[in-house]
């Protein structure tokens, strides 16, 4: 099975070509990358266009900055492969793990795989205790909505088949993607599957950016696309 990669980047230089050369390392032999520029303003935009552009198969660069939920809309927009992922173009979570997540898909027992942080059995960097109670937070009040049993609701790491992600209009243009293609997903009846994956957080001195705003952004998307949208 052919595996989409979309890398939603921003403001990214320090890891664009480690992210890039690690997804290429994965081992998975029929790769699709795809990166979505959303108007970074630190160098990375002549990284990619200089360095990146010949290592993947498109760039795609938004003309303001909009968000991870606008890039990811964009870029799945242009996959062609069987499954899709998104990758986030930071460090904090291992390609090589890809295989972990397409396995439920493959023995034909999931439509969508997400990896979570909290089942994992490999490194996890100790970082944000706070950060870690509102995921948990966050991905309790999804499963009361959606009544369903997630770990990890907020994680990265969310594999799809292509005709999955492509059936989902995505409405959110920042973290609210989490919570609304999670409870999009439920209310289609999809098959989900968690697996345990590692997590290489990171500090926001190296570039985090998510912040308290958009928990409480995620809070709201979960009420809308669990109770208000069909």
């Amino acid at each position: 099975m052919k595996l989409s990669v979309v890398i939603p980047c921003y403001n990214e230089k320090n890891t664009i070509h480690k992210i890039v050369k690690s997804v290429k390392e994965s081992g998975i032999k029929d790769l699709e990358i795809i990166i979505v520029d959303d108007f970074s303003t630190d160098g990375t935009r002549d990284i990619l266009e200089n360095e990146i552009k010949p290592l993947v198969d498109k760039i795609i660069y938004h003309e303001k900055n909009k968000g991870k939920g606008a890039a990811l809309r964009t870029g799945f927009g242009e996959v062609t492969g069987d499954l899709v992922i998104v990758q986030d173009a930071d460090l904090e979570y291992d390609p090589k793990e890809y295989v972990l997540l397409m396995q439920p898909i493959l023995e034909g027992k999931a439509d969508v795989v997400y990896g979570s942080r909290f089942m994992g059995s490999g490194p996890h960097r100790a970082v944000y205790f706070w950060h870690m109670v509102g995921n948990k937070f966050l991905t309790m009040l999804s499963n009361m909505f959606s009544n369903i049993n997630l770990t990890d609701m907020e994680t990265c790491y969310k594999m799809f088949k292509k005709d999955v992600i492509k059936s989902i209009n995505i409405e959110e243009d920042r973290f609210g993607f989490e919570p609304e293609i999670t409870a999009k997903i439920a209310k289609r009846d999809y098959i989900i599957y968690e697996v345990g994956i590692s997590y290489y957080g990171r500090s926001y001195k190296e570039g985090k950016k998510i912040g308290a705003k958009d928990g409480f952004r995620a809070i709201y998307s979960i009420i809308k696309y669990n109770i208000f949208k069909k």
